[in-house]
């Protein structure tokens, strides 16, 4: 632990490390199946209980630093479906002339590298005993 960072249970650690695992897992199975990356991360049942779990014991990190984890990780759900279903709208008239769909492979494809990204910073930033910051 990082000096400067107050101590934490060691119980809801290990809590935030099992949802950025299932997080992950979700990203992984995208990668490596049939499926896309944010197909997986928002249908995928791994990435579900991970929400759920976040809202579980979201106010048992009020006032600690994981809350920043807490909210990272609940946000990265919340705007990955916001932008899929923006996407899907923007696109849906398109879909006649044939360009709609090269729109929402774009819109997936980014989507999903967001996605990503997210997980990653979050989960070494956690890995680091540091919060997300604030501002991203």
């Amino acid at each position: 632990m990082s000096s400067g960072t107050p101590t934490t249970d060691p119980g809801l650690l290990r809590y935030t490390h099992v949802i950025y695992g299932l997080h992950a897992l979700s990203v992984l199975s995208g990668v490596l199946g049939s499926q896309s990356i944010v197909g997986r991360f928002l249908f995928g049942l791994p990435s579900i209980v991970a929400v759920i779990m976040n809202y579980a014991r979201r106010t048992e990190t009020r006032g600690s630093w994981l809350e920043s984890h807490f909210r990272w990780q609940i946000r990265t759900f919340w705007f990955a479906l916001l932008w899929v279903v923006v996407t899907s709208i923007c696109a849906a008239p398109l879909l006649i002339v044939g360009i709609g769909i090269v729109i929402v492979w774009i819109g997936f494809g980014l989507t999903g590298l967001w996605i990503l990204y997210r997980v990653v910073r979050g989960w070494m930033a956690l890995s680091d005993s540091q919060p997300v910051p604030r501002s991203t």
